[in-house]
């Protein structure tokens, strides 16, 4: 799987209940969990250019589809009262033009079958949470190398000077 083709699929729910911290908000602010979850999920979205896809029980009549930002490849989604997460991220694996490019992330084993069987990869809370250190570890090394190349261009340090 490409990391650059990579559609990250999240049952937010459930990932909010496997992290310690994120459960502990849940119960005091169900809102205030879900908006770390995709302060976290952002690196991957912003720094490892994956489309990331939270999709979360609902209970009102129609789907509804958030954007993250301003990007239309990260998108928060409530599913209608009757349909589940699981549900959704099943159609949006079974719908995929390349289902492998697709990556489940949550704790439900019987969804992992599901969506593998489909032909996409799938990981647990703590993989995604380790996919998430490794992607801001990564970005904070491009952000400290970019600022010791421009110290070095204002200092007149640069290449060809």
């Amino acid at each position: 799987m490409s990391a650059s083709q990579t559609h990250l699929l999240v049952d937010g729910s459930n990932v909010i209940q496997a992290w310690a911290d994120t459960r502990v908000l849940a119960r005091r602010d169900r809102e205030a969990a879900k908006a770390l979850l995709l302060r976290r999920l952002a690196v991957l979205h912003d720094f490892s250019a994956w489309r990331v896809t939270v999709v979360f029980d609902g209970r009102g009549e129609d789907l509804r589809i958030e954007t993250v930002g301003d990007s239309e490849a990260f998108a928060c989604v409530h599913t209608p009262a009757g349909m589940t997460a699981d549900d959704v991220i099943e159609q949006l694996v079974g719908r995929a033009a390349a289902p492998g490019s697709c990556l489940v992330a949550t704790a439900d084993q019987a969804e992992r079958v599901t969506v593998e069987a489909a032909g996409a990869a799938w990981c647990d809370p703590e993989g995604l949470s380790r996919r998430i250190a490794t992607a801001d570890t990564r970005q904070a090394r491009k952000v400290t190398l970019g600022n010791a190349e421009a110290e070095r261009g204002w200092r007149g340090e640069g290449a060809g000077r």
